[in-house]
C-alpha cells in the first residue's frame, strides 16, 4: 500500500480509531495485523519473508543471549546474518551476479548458457533486513537484551509506517516504546500532523512535479541542451531528496499520532559544507548503520591511515550495492567513498565546527561557497544513481559538456529548489517543525491548509498514474 494512494487515509483512519480503544496487548496486536495488511496489500505472499526474519532472529537472539560459549554465539550470529542476507541476496542480487558473471566469461572467450529467474523484488526488504540484523548483532555485542514479548518483537520488525523505506530503527530505541501502552494525546496529534502535511507536500507537490523533467532528460539526453541536462541533474537531486525525506516525514508523523517516535532520517543535507557532514545529514539511519555494523567491524580508523581509507571505500561501495543490483549504484557508492577519503586526507584530523558561522557571521560567504561545492559534488554522483547503465551515465555527462545552452527547465527547478530550501531552513534549527508552535494559531491553520490544498490539487492532477516513492525499489 502506498502513502499516496486513496486507500491509505481510509486504512489509517480505521487503524487509529481502533488502536486507541485497546490495552497494550491489543494495541500491539492491532498494529501487527495492520502492518501485515499494509505490506500484503501489494503482494500477500511476501509476508512470509517478514515471518521468516521475525522467527529466525527471535530464536537466534535468545539462543545467543543464553550462551556464554564464544564459538556457539558466533555460529548463531552467522546463522542470522547469512539467513537474512541469503534471502536479500536471492531476491535482490541473483540476476545481477548471474548476468555479471556471464559478461565476464564472455569477455574471457567462454560462452556459458547462464540462466536468470523472473524474480520480483519485495518492497522494503533491504530496510527490514538491516533492522533485524542490527538487533541480533547488538545482542551478540551485549548492547541489547532480547525482547521478552514475541508480539512486540514482531511489530518491531514489521511496523508499517517505516516498514518499506525506513528509517532503519534500532531495537534499543523502538522496542521500549512498543512495550508500554500509548494513550491518546492531542499533543501527539498536533506534533504528527505538520510532519504528515510537509511530507505529502514534499512528495506530491515538489518531487512528483519534477519526475517528468528527470525522466525526459535521462531517457534521451541528446534531445536537450547541456544547461537543461545540468538542470535535470539538479531536478533529480531535489526530487530524490523531497521524495525520500517526504516519505520519512509522513512515516514519522503517522507514528507520532500513534504515540511512537521514529528517529530523524534527514537534517537539511543540502546545507552541508562538506561531504562528511552530508553523510551525517543524509539517510541518517543507513549511514549510522553502515558506520556501526560495517565500517567499525572492518576496523574503522583503528588500523592506520591507509586501512581507514580502504574501509571507507569498501563501506561506501557496499552501501551503493545496498541501494540496487546494478554497477551504477556501485560506482555511485565508490564516488562517495572517494569523496570521503579525500576529505579525510585534507582535514588530517581537523574537526570543523558544523555551526561555527553562527558565532562568526564573517564566515557565511565561505560556508555558502562550501555548500555550493558540496551540493554540486553530490549532484554529479546522482547521475550514476539515476542512469539505467554506465553507458547511459557517460552519455548524459557528455551531453552536459557539449550540447549548447537553453534553459527550458529553469523555472520549475528553481521553484523546487527554493521551496525545499525554505522548508529545510525551518527544520534546520527546529526539530520536527516545532518552529510552527511559535506562530499564532491562525497562521498555523493557514499554513497547514495551504499544504493540504496544494497536495490534494497536485495529487488530483497526477492521480491517473501516481508516482511511487523512489526508495520503494530498494
Amino acid at each position: 500500500m502506498l502513502f499516496n494512494s486513496l486507500i491509505f487515509p481510509v486504512f489509517f483512519l480505521i487503524v487509529i480509531l481502533v488502536y486507541y480503544q485497546l490495552n497494550l496487548r491489543g494495541q500491539n496486536k492491532s498494529l501487527l495485523l495492520a502492518s501485515y495488511f499494509f505490506y500484503g496489500w501489494w503482494d500477500w505472499r511476501f509476508c512470509s519473508l517478514l515471518v521468516f526474519s521475525t522467527i529466525l532472529d527471535w530464536y537466534v537472539s535468545h539462543a545467543i543471549d543464553r550462551s556464554d560459549d564464544s564459538r556457539r554465539r558466533k555460529s548463531l550470529l552467522l546463522l542470522s546474518v547469512f539467513g537474512n542476507l541469503g534471502v536479500l541476496g536471492f531476491f535482490k542480487y541473483f540476476n545481477f551476479f548471474a548476468g555479471s558473471m556471464e559478461q565476464l566469461l564472455n569477455a574471457a572467450g567462454f560462452h556459458p548458457d547462464m540462466f536468470t529467474l523472473h524474480i520480483i523484488l519485495p518492497m522494503g526488504i533491504s530496510f527490514y533486513t538491516f533492522q533485524t540484523m542490527s538487533y541480533t548483532i547488538d545482542i551478540y555485542r551485549r548492547k541489547q537484551r532480547p525482547a521478552e514479548n514475541f508480539i512486540g518483537f514482531a511489530l518491531y520488525v514489521s511496523f508499517f509506517p517505516q516498514l518499506v523505506a525506513g528509517p532503519i530503527e534500532r531495537a534499543k530505541r523502538l522496542l521500549p516504546q512498543l512495550m508500554n501502552r500509548r494513550a491518546f494525546s492531542f499533543e501527539n496529534i498536533r506534533g504528527g500532523v505538520p510532519l504528515i502535511l510537509f511530507g505529502y507536500f514534499k512528495k506530491i507537490v515538489i518531487a512528483d512535479s519534477l519526475a517528468a523533467i528527470v525522466e525526459s532528460c535521462f531517457r534521451d539526453p541528446n534531445a536537450y541542451s547541456g544547461l537543461d541536462l545540468l538542470l535535470g541533474v539538479y531536478a533529480f537531486a531535489i526530487q530524490i531528496y523531497c521524495d525520500f525525506s517526504g516519505y520519512t516525514d509522513i512515516a514519522r508523523g503517522i507514528s507520532k499520532t500513534l504515540g511512537i517516535s521514529l528517529m530523524p532520517n534527514f537534517s537539511a543535507p543540502y546545507f552541508s559544507r562538506n561531504i562528511t557532514e552530508f553523510w551525517r545529514r543524509w539517510h541518517i539511519s543507513l549511514s549510522t548503520w553502515l558506520r556501526d555494523y560495517l565500517y567499525v567491524s572492518l576496523g574503522g580508523n583503528r588500523k592506520g591511515r591507509i586501512r581507514t581509507y580502504m574501509n571507507l571505500m569498501l563501506t561506501m561501495l557496499l552501501g551503493g550495492l545496498w541501494h540496487g543490483a546494478a554497477w551504477t549504484f556501485v560506482i555511485w557508492g565508490g564516488i562517495h567513498g572517494l569523496y570521503l577519503a579525500v576529505h579525510k586526507i585534507i582535514l588530517r584530523g581537523v574537526k570543523p565546527e558544523i555551526d561555527a558561522w553562527i558565532s562568526n557571521p564573517g564566515a557565511i560567504i565561505s560556508d555558502l561557497l562550501k555548500m555550493f561545492l558540496t551540493f554540486n559534488l553530490v549532484s554529479f554522483s546522482w547521475i550514476f544513481f539515476r542512469a539505467d547503465s554506465l553507458s547511459d551515465a557517460m552519455q548524459y555527462i557528455s551531453g552536459m559538456m557539449h550540447n549548447g545552452g537553453s534553459a527550458l527547465f529553469l523555472k520549475p527547478v528553481l521553484f523546487a529548489l527554493v521551496a525545499s530550501a525554505l522548508i529545510d531552513v525551518g527544520q534546520r534549527y527546529s526539530e520536527d517543525y516545532s518552529w510552527l508552535d511559535r506562530w499564532p494559531l491562525y497562521w498555523r491553520y493557514v499554513l497547514s491548509g495551504s499544504l493540504l490544498i496544494a497536495s490534494v490539487l497536485v495529487f488530483g492532477w497526477h492521480y491517473s498514474s501516481p508516482t511511487p516513492f523512489i526508495y520503494f525499489q530498494f
